[in-house]
């Protein structure tokens, strides 16, 4: 089968590219600079230089590679990102979801694709009200904080416009908190570095459920929803949604790092925003059931402990190194 797979170099492309020429499939990988070309052909794929926000580039891109499938995972987060005003953060990834999104869409109409999965994400999705987890046919938030507003309705352009799409099987993957290789919570990473020393708090009770999920896992479900599933949305996130009161502690515990302080929710809004205390007390966690079932899919990680676990046995050493520096 034919992929075409926009974002190809990012944390997610580079563990789902390998895993679909290993299956055989003929890959495209596209990336916004020449520069990128040698990482796409490291991973097994053909490369295809294009400026996702220009809908003539994208065209010509996809045209070249007739694909059968396109798998839309652009962003474009920075290292500095803050959550203090996450839509100034994710403003360059937003106009990816939106803008980046209608050009895929439209080029993939222009060739008949027959099938479209896009990125979604679930944490802030979910109304922040009732039980601590969500399925997809749950509420999503009426109303979103304004420093996340932007963001939202970028994340739900995804999903609207590839589901809503009749001439062709569009889904969208509600991932998790992303964390393993290449992600901001693995050694190297701009959350981990935090933890390691003592420096990433609790705001108030910790008590916001978290659904995380490995990066593989992530990019095996992605292969699952290429090779099947009905037209919708699905939650792929790992079986142990947690509240952060629990797994933040554990993980330092696991790494060697410090216990997290805890820090009044007014001190906490003080110092790192509303969107932080409501990451620490209010979001909800998501339920992956109809991945499992629909998609035949399965974790390998059925929770943060396994696959924590990994950077506690084999990166030491650049955790280590965090530690010594704090």
């Amino acid at each position: 089968m034919r992929i075409f797979v926009a974002g190809a170099t990012g944390a997610l492309g580079r563990q789902l590219v390998p895993k679909l020429v290993e299956r055989g499939h003929e890959v495209t990988g596209m990336t916004s600079t020449r520069q990128k070309e040698p990482v796409v052909e490291e991973l097994g794929a053909t490369p295809a230089v294009a400026d996702a926000l220009d809908a003539e580039q994208v065209a010509a891109a996809v045209a070249r590679a007739e694909p059968e499938v396109i798998v839309h995972q652009l962003t474009a987060i920075s290292a500095e990102a803050s959550i203090r005003n996450i839509d100034r953060s994710f403003e360059a990834t937003n106009r990816l979801r939106t803008k980046g999104t209608d050009h895929l869409l439209a080029a993939g109409r222009a060739i008949g694709v027959r099938r479209f999965v896009a990125q979604s994400f679930a944490a802030w999705l979910y109304h922040r009200v009732g039980g601590p987890v969500k399925t997809e046919e749950d509420p999503l938030d009426p109303n979103p904080i304004r420093p996340i507003r932007e963001t939202f309705g970028a994340i739900r352009h995804v999903e609207e416009a590839v589901t809503g799409a009749d001439w062709m099987t569009g889904v969208a993957l509600r991932y998790g908190w992303f964390y393993g290789p290449g992600t901001s919570l693995w050694a190297g990473g701009g959350h981990l570095e935090p933890i390691v020393k003592g420096k990433f708090p609790i705001a108030g009770d910790g008590g916001a459920v978290w659904s995380l999920i490995h990066i593989e896992d992530a990019a095996d479900a992605t292969v699952a929803a290429i090779d099947g599933g009905e037209r919708g949305v699905y939650n792929v996130t790992d079986d142990s949604p947690e509240r952060v009161a629990d797994w933040l502690p554990g993980l330092a515990e696991m790494i060697g790092a410090p216990p997290p302080k805890r820090v009044p929710k007014l001190l906490g809004r003080l110092f790192a925003g509303k969107p932080a205390v409501i990451m620490m007390t209010e979001l909800r966690g998501a339920l992956n059931a109809k991945a499992k079932r629909e998609l035949g899919w399965t974790p390998r990680h059925p929770s943060w402990r396994e696959g924590f676990a990994e950077l506690a046995a084999t990166e030491t050493a650049p955790v280590n190194d965090l530690r010594m520096a704090a």
